[in-house]
């Protein structure tokens, strides 16, 4: 069994826009785009909206995050895969489950009450904070970083 391809992880609420399906799969070089998310892989509807924002050449696949377990080791040698999750409770589940994710980039986690804006596009809460600092406890680099030519952020620089 191969270890995947995984070029990058990203946390990112809205999954695939503009930002993801072009600009960061183009600079990693990606052909698949996974989206590891238990609703949008039972929404249809919302999958081909994201599917439209897709540079041509990149596949996607929606699965549940029990799925991505399942079949990420699967994955063929050619496949340059670029995984999207909503939460970082979302990535913390997929590593538990045996996904190789080394490092998670943080896009965009939009403020709601009882999140506390760290930095222009990424608020937390509690559960968050503590899922960082599990996959920190792994080994996990997490990194804030909008868009491929910003510097990064180590999310843990901004959470005490």
């Amino acid at each position: 069994m191969s270890t995947p391809n995984i070029l990058m992880t990203r946390i990112d609420n809205r999954l695939i826009h503009g930002q993801v399906g072009v600009t960061w799969t183009n600079s990693l070089g990606a052909n698949l785009v996974v989206v590891a998310n238990d609703e949008v892989a039972t929404d249809p509807v919302v999958q081909t909206l994201m599917d439209m924002v897709i540079s041509d050449g990149v596949q996607t696949r929606y699965f549940t995050l029990q799925k991505m377990i399942e079949v990420i080791h699967k994955a063929a040698d050619r496949q340059k895969i670029f995984i999207v999750c909503k939460t970082p409770k979302d990535v913390l589940t997929l590593v538990r489950g045996g996904v190789p994710i080394k490092f998670v980039n943080i896009g965009n986690m939009h403020f709601v009450e009882g999140k506390k804006q760290i930095h222009t596009t990424v608020s937390v809460d509690n559960r968050d904070i503590s899922a960082f600092c599990e996959l920190r406890d792994l080994g996990i680099r997490c990194e804030i970083r909008r868009v491929p030519n910003e510097t990064g952020i180590d999310i843990f620089k901004l959470i005490k």
